[in-house]
């Protein structure tokens, strides 16, 4: 018989429900936390949702931020950040830093002219020094940015609400939006907790992590939605607890899989995308964690249709399109 590689036993008998007020009492913490932290420490927006110039540099010399900024304080730009970027991949003479130019009350974007002010400024104390990128984005663009941004991701989650309840139905629906709900504000809290950037690339990874948590959560109801028709008589926390089990494999295998391409990525992939890629890789876990600890949770408080009513329920149109 040929070997296959196993994450976890073929068959597995574990209560996910043992210590449901403590896994979902962890959510309804976690969300409450986030809203507590966005409101209060906010973002740390990137060039597209402030505003403003973000100049890329890079010398074989070191870093002076101080020096940097004292060649930049004489040319009125007003609110500007000078931030060196680390990363493990940099060659040993490889120094590369972040000029933020805050854009200014009534002024779209920096002007060209004033860029090259500003890279003659700082040529002059390095002149080694390049410049692989300037982003430039207008305050009224940014403000539209941060509007389309909510959203597409508030539109993303009624979507697959929607889709949920034409499959299903309406307490699977609850259940699915409120696990994406958490999953999203978690994610975002993070970001706020550490002041990491968050920029267009962060809401790419939120819609990102939507589509997969609930791709689990739809694999993990299917099998649910089967046993309930399968074990007529068992209780609903054991049906649920028997899905679980049964598509823990593959939860495990997607999971793993995934991980596989991120973790590389976040180790060696430049700063330039390490946002996007940690965004990814902590919504694997915890967009796993809410289809197995909070979605199943709201369907097993909200209670579904047995019996008859269970059969008039799978027998819906949509019931069977293709997940």
């Amino acid at each position: 018989m040929a070997w296959r590689l196993r994450l976890a036993p073929e068959k597995t008998n574990i209560d996910f429900f043992r210590l449901q007020w403590i896994t979902f009492g962890l959510s309804a913490v976690m969300m409450v936390a986030s809203i507590v932290l966005i409101a209060t420490m906010g973002f740390n927006f990137g060039i597209d949702f402030k505003g403003g110039t973000t100049i890329r540099t890079e010398s074989t010399a070191p870093v002076d931020v101080a020096a940097y900024r004292d060649a930049l304080d004489g040319l009125g730009l007003g609110d500007v950040t000078i931030t060196e970027v680390f990363d493990p991949t940099f060659r040993a003479d490889q120094h590369v830093a972040q000029v933020r130019i805050a854009a200014q009350e009534g002024v779209e974007a920096v002007t060209p002219e004033t860029i090259a002010t500003v890279e003659n400024a700082l040529k002059a104390i390095d002149p080694a020094i390049t410049f692989p990128s300037v982003e430039s984005v207008g305050p009224k663009v940014s403000g539209e940015l941060v509007r389309t941004a909510f959203l597409s991701v508030a539109g993303a989650c009624f979507g697959i609400g929607l889709y949920i309840w034409m499959r299903f139905e309406w307490q699977y629906s609850l259940g699915t939006v409120v696990a994406l709900i958490h999953d999203v504000l978690v994610t975002a809290g993070v970001f706020s907790l550490f002041q990491l950037k968050f920029d267009l690339t962060i809401v790419a990874a939120l819609l990102t992590i939507l589509g997969y948590s609930v791709n689990d959560t739809v694999v993990v109801f299917d099998r649910l939605r089967e046993n309930l028709l399968k074990f007529k008589t068992m209780p609903l926390r054991d049906v649920m607890n028997l899905s679980v089990n049964e598509t823990l494999g593959r939860t495990l295998v997607t999971s793993g899989t995934t991980l596989l391409a991120l973790i590389p990525l976040l180790i060696f992939g430049g700063d330039v995308i390490r946002g996007f890629i940690f965004a990814m890789t902590f919504g694997v876990f915890i967009g796993t964690y809410s289809s197995v600890y909070v979605a199943k949770n709201i369907v097993l408080w909200i209670g579904l249709p047995r019996g008859e009513q269970a059969k008039k329920v799978s027998s819906n149109k949509f019931a069977d399109i293709d997940a």
